[in-house]
């Protein structure tokens, strides 16, 4: 059977059976025990209601995911108003058991439309235990997969397969516990395809001084694939340590460095070792293949000229001036940058503005400048005037930092570019290949 199958997996792959989890329970922020799901029976409930007591109810060191009380390890987090517990007396992976945990509240969540609650565990406890039984085998990880177990585990109208199927039920046991529970065989698309998203946040921190000090890019590649069969994606990137001197000559692409990254359970890592090139079997439908931050060479995508002036006790001018450094066929989208006004402004009046709106908000305490369209290699400025009311004190304004949004496509502020990405199926089918990068700001600041 499936759970015999990932039984004999679980063991083969080197975890003693002394280190396995030894039992899940859901609580809620009284303390009060929702689920209780025992895989060994060496944790009793008073040790439970110590963890319950000292940690939930009392609402003490809730921000530390470990707690060890009286030689019993509680492994812990939170959603929303539910607290998740894996607990054990043995050296377990805590990393894997946190990401079990994760991965319990996804498929909850992929169970009970997209919310889990205390309200939700109570109408589905039946549901829980049942799927509670086939995650977790003996305490050890089995199915992390929500479209497997919707095929077997269903609730209200949803369809179930035949049990008397016998061809069905393999093919269940083969995807639930074989190489790439990920996806399931037979899979079959009118129209093969592959999307791929470059999607970066940059963080920008620049001085008043002009000077940077910070410049970082949080990345993730999604991936939406629509494509038959089993096939093999090999993604390769403009990775420095890949890239020969010969490319570097030919190009003015220097290559990115990676600080760090992650990957999708579906990529091959030992292959990215070796060659650095992403191989992997793709689910089917849309999925993040991995997320990076890189620290080198990042490019701002605007420069910033802010200049602040007193035009006597109770009036300051405000200019800024904005340039896209990007290339002239990119046109951003969404521009809003909030030039902070002392906590005192009486009212902001936009003199001077070459492209979009500006106005003072209140609510904000700044003159928030609108751009819809923004073309690259453009420079624009506006210029306001600030009325400052009278107060008791004459508190020197701390000046915040200029802030801004935006939506860049088709431009990587890391520099980040897919060098190539190739299909190979048995059925030797070419599918269409769409590939498009979108920069956004993460925290973007202007000191002023």
């Amino acid at each position: 059977s499936a759970r015999g199958e990932g039984r004999r997996r679980s063991v083969a792959c080197g975890r003693g059976r002394g280190s396995m989890i030894s039992s899940i329970l859901l609580i809620n922020l009284k303390g009060e025990i929702l689920i209780w799901r025992a895989y060994k029976d060496n944790v009793s409930r008073a040790e439970w209601q110590v963890f319950c007591n000292r940690v939930v109810a009392a609402k003490e060191s809730r921000d530390k995911p470990v707690q060890s009380i009286n030689g019993v390890h509680f492994i812990h987090t939170m959603q929303g108003d539910v607290v998740l517990v894996a607990a054990t007396k043995d050296n377990i992976n805590v990393i894997l058991t946190i990401k079990v945990l994760y991965k319990m509240v996804d498929i909850f969540k992929a169970y009970f439309g997209g919310s889990f609650d205390e309200s939700q565990v109570r109408r589905n406890f039946v549901l829980i235990y049942e799927l509670l039984d086939e995650i977790l085998d003996y305490g050890y990880p089995q199915i992390l997969e929500a479209d497997v177990l919707k095929k077997y585990i269903t609730q209200g109208n949803s369809k179930s397969i035949d049990l008397n199927d016998q061809e069905t039920l393999k093919k269940i046991t083969v995807q639930a516990t074989g190489v790439c529970s990920w996806r399931a065989e037979g899979i079959k698309h009118r129209k093969n395809e592959v999307h791929i998203d470059v999607v970066e946040n940059v963080n920008i921190l620049m001085s008043a001084k002009r000077e940077s000090l910070r410049a970082d890019v949080a990345g993730q590649i999604l991936v939406k694939c629509q494509l038959s069969g089993m096939p093999e994606c090999k993604f390769g990137m403009n990775d420095k340590l890949v890239m020969s001197s010969a490319d570097k000559t030919r190009s003015t692409d220097k290559g990115i460095a990676l600080d760090d990254y992650r990957f999708h359970q579906c990529v091959r890592l030992s292959k990215f070792d070796v060659d650095r090139e992403i191989t992997f079997i793709p689910p089917d439908g849309v999925f993040e293949l991995m997320t990076y931050r890189i620290t080198e060479n990042i490019e701002s995508p605007f420069k910033l000229l802010p200049n602040v002036k007193m035009l006597g006790r109770n009036k300051l001018e405000l200019s800024l001036q904005v340039t896209a450094m990007y290339d002239k066929n990119i046109t951003a989208t969404n521009v809003q940058i909030d030039i902070p006004c002392p906590k005192n402004t009486a009212r902001g009046i936009v003199h001077k503005i070459d492209h979009g709106r500006a106005r003072f908000e209140p609510s904000k305490g700044a003159i928030v400048w609108r751009i819809r369209r923004f073309p690259g290699r453009h420079e624009y400025t506006v210029l306001a005037e600030v009325e400052l009311a009278s107060t008791v004190t004459d508190k020197q304004w701390v000046k915040p930092p200029i802030t801004m949004s935006f939506d860049v496509p088709q431009f990587t502020a890391s520099g980040l570019r897919v060098r190539f990405l190739k299909v190979q199926e048995k059925s030797n089918y070419k599918p269409v290949k769409w590939i498009r990068y979108l920069t956004r700001a993460g925290s973007y600041q202007h000191r002023i």
